[in-house]
């Protein structure tokens, strides 16, 4: 034990360093195994610009871009599953009529979950359209640009769609399912899309000083809910997300869980499981000495999960990296860095 807590002691100077040479502006990162939590701190601010300087506190709320994914959508699907609602080789069209019919093979649920539905990775939606409903009208009508299930590409677009379907399946938005069947459960109180003013003061900035208001732009002409992105949520409610994925909250069953965190996807230029990241893939941040079961995601934001199911370790890093500027892509070696500090602490200390 003291042998890890001296490794762990190495996250401070990195992380500070980091801080100083204005790559982030702070950072929350926790760590663990199992139910045991390791390590927990914050540094740096929260905001840091134009003369407003708040400090970065443990319950500071991060836009967490992507990890919505992750964290909204793919548990809704999966709980639609356990439901016996749904089938991951259900057809899209199967509740989105609008979809189009002409792709061979017929796109699924599996293909949207596992980045293989040869969708576009992203349109610009929020400059192409005026209004919700139109972007949703054109989102509903997106055809693939190649043959589903021939190859893996990351596409917010499969996300989109999904989010489309939980609320065709559940006959409830997305916002509202995913408060009562998965946050309320599992006692994420602070996770929410579109976040009061009240909170502002607790939210971390993103690009331009945005506070509370969600960085990507369509997510944001969507009303700030979306399938891809929109989620605000704090470090202690992620750790009681993790826990679950763990098998130590019952919500998922276990069966849909193991599944899920399976590489789907071998031999298609990527290792995707449902929705999560596997080994090796080309989005994979957990660095060079994590177990080959880990799963994972990132957010465009600066945020990160990573979690193996067979050992029980777990890493989130929650940063406002993109306060500075998009262009600064210091997070993604930052994040290697950390894994290993983890990894080598935890599994090999």
């Amino acid at each position: 034990m003291k042998l890890v807590e001296e490794r762990l002691k190495l996250i401070s100077p990195l992380l500070e360093k980091q801080i100083e040479q204005e790559n982030i502006p702070g950072a929350v990162v926790a760590a663990g195994i199992g139910r045991d939590t390791h390590y927990l701190a914050a540094f740096g601010y929260a905001e840091n610009q134009n003369r407003v300087a708040r400090k970065m506190e443990i319950d500071t709320l991060f836009d967490l871009a992507s990890l919505t994914k992750v964290v909204a959508t793919l548990p809704a699907i999966l709980s639609l599953i356990d439901d016996g609602e749904i089938r991951l080789n259900d057809p899209v069209q199967l509740f989105i009529p609008e979809f189009p019919d002409t792709a061979k093979p017929a796109v699924t649920i599996r293909h949207l979950l596992t980045h293989t539905a040869g969708l576009a990775p992203h349109r610009k939606f929020y400059q192409l359209f005026d209004s919700q409903a139109q972007i949703r009208t054109a989102l509903r009508q997106e055809a693939p640009i190649r043959e589903p299930g021939a190859h893996t590409e990351y596409s917010d677009i499969s996300f989109l769609l999904l989010g489309e379907i939980v609320q065709a399946v559940s006959g409830k938005p997305l916002e509202g399912f995913v408060r009562e069947r998965i946050f309320s459960p599992l006692n994420m109180a602070k996770t929410m899309f579109c976040p009061p003013a009240s909170l502002y003061e607790k939210i971390a900035a993103t690009e331009h000083g945005k506070v509370g208001v969600v960085h990507d732009e369509n997510a944001n002409a969507l009303g700030g809910v979306a399938g891809h992105a929109g989620l605000f949520a704090p470090v202690a409610d992620l750790m009681a997300y993790i826990a679950m994925w763990l098998g130590h909250t019952p919500l998922l069953s276990e069966a849909v869980r193991k599944l899920a965190v399976q590489n789907q996807t071998a031999g298609l230029a990527g290792n995707r499981g449902l929705g999560w990241v596997c080994r090796h893939d080309p989005y994979d941040h957990a660095g060079d000495l994590w177990p080959e079961t880990t799963v994972g995601h990132t957010g465009f934001t600066g945020t990160s999960i990573a979690f193996d199911p067979a050992s029980g370790l777990w890493l989130i890093i929650l940063t406002n990296a993109v306060h500075y500027g998009r262009e600064k892509k210091a997070i993604i070696r930052l994040r290697g860095l950390l894994h290993n500090l983890v990894g080598s602490a935890i599994v090999m200390g």
